[in-house]
């Protein structure tokens, strides 16, 4: 299993967050395979088995979506064995996902948001800087969590108004920077060159703790889940892919191009985005009803 996890980390580049999910899964099931049928290796499952073990997690009442994360972790992990050549067929070609009810994504009202990076939240040191370029990077542009602790001074173009970033399956792309992004951005590096000296390694990560070690997915959450808190009371609505979420929510009500959203979240194909067309029917359908007279 440590070779499907390695070629999860630095072959497919996965998160430490999702590697850790994988690792969790596979060995749950490992585990429900010694116990129930005394077999040692996965690797030695059949369909049969494995649908046993998705039948026990249902029957325990567990989430759909958490099931289907699971079927995941295996469907990638039998390809895996597959192609090294440890299993000469997939048996996961004969199971089947259960059906999961669409779950809109959360998102934080504009007026709110802006209520939020306006004020002065802010503690004016290079904490309060970096803090306040997460939350204005992370609405700005979009980017996922993974993406945001990933960029380093290189990425960025300042002229350009861009910064590249990595996404899933190591593809990158360019996001461009809005003139407030901008001026906290350059704020945040100066601040920094003030923090630690003007030696900091350009090729370097941006994010940085204060004492200058990479950033964490643990402390973007902590820092995100607090400012958010201060808006909205909905824990749902207090972790960073909510930003992620408004950013896509709020652009497409002022008219942006799905396929344009679509580039800027990075996603492989359309009907990942079209989701956020659903919230804004659902807006329409509230606006609509509040307004109309037969409403």
């Amino acid at each position: 299993m440590e070779l499907f996890f390695d070629y999860l980390r630095f072959e497919r580049r996965y998160s430490p967050h999702t590697v850790l999910s994988y690792q969790t899964d596979l060995r749950q099931f490992s585990a429900y395979l010694k116990a129930e049928f005394e077999l040692a290796e996965p690797a030695e499952a059949d369909h049969t088995l494995i649908r046993s073990w998705v039948v026990a997690l249902m029957q325990q009442q567990m989430d759909p979506r958490t099931v289907n994360r699971k079927i995941a972790c295996l469907r990638s992990y039998y390809k895996f064995l597959l192609r090294t050549g440890v299993v000469t067929k997939n048996p996961m070609l004969r199971i089947k996902s259960p059906k999961v009810a669409k779950k809109l994504p959360d998102f934080v009202p504009e007026d709110s948001l802006n209520g939020l990076l306006n004020s002065f939240a802010f503690a004016p040191t290079f904490v309060g800087s970096r803090d306040q370029l997460i939350l204005e990077m992370l609405y700005g542009t979009g980017i996922r969590l993974s993406e945001l602790i990933g960029i380093k001074h290189e990425d960025l173009s300042l002229s350009g108004k861009t910064v590249r970033v990595t996404g899933k399956g190591n593809k990158q792309r360019l996001v461009p920077l809005n003139p407030t992004l901008l001026l906290v951005l350059e704020r945040y590096i100066a601040q920094k060159q003030v923090e630690f000296g003007a030696s900091d390694n350009a090729r370097g990560p941006l994010f940085v703790t204060d004492k200058l070690e990479p950033l964490y997915e643990k402390l973007v959450y902590r820092t995100v889940k607090h400012y958010l808190g201060q808006i909205t009371t909905a824990s749902s609505q207090q972790h960073p892919h909510v930003l992620r979420h408004s950013f896509a929510t709020h652009l497409l009500s002022k008219g942006a191009d799905l396929n344009a959203i679509k580039e800027l979240l990075g996603h492989a194909n359309l009907a990942a985005t079209q989701v956020y067309t659903h919230l804004s029917i659902d807006k329409l359908k509230s606006v609509f009803e509040k307004a109309h007279p037969k409403a």
